[in-house]
């Protein structure tokens, strides 16, 4: 009871930020970008808590760092790397000159003011929404997965109080709502994850003892197997660039740069994001790779070495049984604060930017005399229409989560990484070179994963990220220049 009393008191804690944002939030900009004033403590939480959710926690740090053991930290190091400190040094700043210049609340938005293209705008936004679902059922998964270990709440029910939270307080508040509760969310998350991690390697000797441990032979299933269509080390890698490469060209990351109040807030932002990422992945990935020394696969007769415990046949399981069996009832409830927070915060991000994708680029796209309160709730609306769906999903618990997530950022990467890249830095870039690199992406990712199926959804992801940014030049050097005044609109006195 006292862990659930602590769970309401962190709920109703939001739903009251949720409440005041609402009356600060009169126009679209207000709901989706905080008005383009947030500061850069406050944007570097909110990227860093969508970056990192349940689905690391539970399904990857679980999963993966039992399958590639110390390896996996090849990861959390390509998150850091590439996907905190040079997505914010690379594009922070030319992203929110351009979006400003050109009126951008969205990534559709910003594509087809960019090249003129309203193609891009309604297939950007039909391939947001659409894509974005598996990623939020992933999210709602894995994060009712603790809670049904570590609270006793049945599946259906921890998915369906996630769902309806998630609604209630994200369509009052829109993104300021969503800023400021991430602010608070981090805190936790960073608490969290340094008790998490410290607690279990004490439980072991320390970290010298805990290292000289993993580095021994059989930590690392997933490379030593020749079984599989593919190599270990190549999914490996695919993990690597889907997971590091992708934020590059995700809306609802990409959003964030949107947001910042001002270009000299962005070092700072940078900065936190980046540390705020360091703790985050490698707290995740390494206590998944921990989970060598507790756990072991039973042998014919069903038994395992004195002291480990058997290893669940679903991986899933393996994290939310390792955080609520091997620690004090404090330190689980810290942890599952902790999953919580990451998870409502990717949430909250999801449901907004694909709200928007119908409600602004498509809605208001087709009728652009349209009412801003009509268009605002409407993205209210669309919040839950958005939030049903993924609670089908995750209710009937299709595919098992890395799989569901790495499905979703490789479509979204594939479709936008080298659209918006190019778009940003290249005056060359051509409207059929952008619709080229969109399209080749999202039939890369379609095509490659159904022909190879769930094992090869890791590189089928990766190879959709790699393929567009070779077509998008090409084609845009075999197609007239683009016209003269997109160019000047876009990059300003830089063109």
């Amino acid at each position: 009871m006292v862990k659930l009393g602590i769970v309401v008191v962190y709920v109703a804690a939001m739903l009251i930020i949720g409440y005041l944002c609402m009356r600060k939030t009169r126009t679209v900009s207000d709901f989706f970008l905080a008005g383009r004033n947030l500061g850069p403590w406050m944007s570097a939480f909110a990227y860093g808590t969508t970056y990192f959710s349940a689905v690391i926690f539970v399904g990857y740090a679980g999963r993966l760092g039992w399958g590639f053991g110390k390896y996996v930290l090849w990861i959390a190091a390509g998150n850091v790397l590439f996907g905190s400190y040079l997505a914010w040094r690379l594009f922070a700043a030319p992203t929110r000159r351009m979006t400003a210049r050109l009126d951008a609340l969205t990534m559709p938005e910003f594509l087809a003011a960019r090249f003129g293209s309203r193609f891009l705008k309604t297939a950007g936004a039909l391939i947001i929404f659409i894509f974005l679902v598996p990623y939020s059922a992933s999210v709602y998964q894995g994060l009712s997965l603790l809670f049904e270990t570590n609270l006793g709440i049945s599946y259906g029910a921890a998915v369906a109080f996630m769902a309806v939270l998630t609604g209630v307080y994200l369509m009052m508040g829109g993104y300021l709502a969503l800023a400021l509760s991430d602010f608070v969310r981090g805190l936790v998350e960073l608490v969290g994850v340094v008790v998490m991690v410290l607690f279990l390697v004490s439980l072991k000797g320390g970290f010298g003892s805990v290292m000289s441990s993993l580095s021994q032979s059989g930590t690392a299933p997933a490379l030593e197997s020749s079984g599989g269509a593919f190599p270990g080390w190549l999914i490996l890698a695919s993990l690597v660039v889907v997971t590091s490469f992708g934020p590059w060209g995700l809306p609802q990351m990409v959003q964030k740069f949107y947001s910042i109040k001002s270009e000299a807030d962005i070092r700072r932002a940078m900065i936190v994001a980046s540390l705020f990422s360091f703790c985050i992945a490698f707290g995740a990935y390494f206590t998944g790779a921990l989970s060598h020394l507790f756990y072991a696969p039973p042998d014919a007769a069903g038994a395992v070495p004195a002291g480990m415990s058997p290893l669940p046949a679903n991986l899933d399981d393996l994290m939310p049984h390792f955080l609520t069996h091997y620690v004090p009832g404090w330190v689980s409830m810290v942890i599952l604060l902790l999953v919580f927070s990451a998870s409502m915060s990717s949430l909250s991000s999801l449901v907004l930017v694909s709200s928007s994708a119908i409600a602004v680029d498509l809605y208001a796209g087709l009728k652009p005399n349209a009412n801003k309160r009509t268009v605002m709730a409407l993205m209210r609306l669309l919040c839950g229409v958005f939030i049903a769906i993924s609670l089908y999903i995750a209710l009937s618990k299709i595919d098992f989560i890395v799989n569901l997530m790495v499905l979703s950022w490789g479509a979204l990467a594939g479709s936008f990484l080298a659209p918006y890249c190019y778009g940003l830095f290249w005056k060359r870039a051509t409207r059929a070179g952008a619709v080229a690199g969109m399209l080749s992406g999202l039939l890369t990712m379609i095509i490659a994963a159904t022909v190879w199926g769930k094992a090869g959804i890791p590189v089928a992801g990766a190879l959709a990220m790699v393929v567009p940014v070779v077509v998008v030049p090409v084609v845009s050097l075999l197609t007239p220049a683009p016209d003269p005044k997109l160019i000047e609109k876009a990059f300003g006195s830089e063109g």
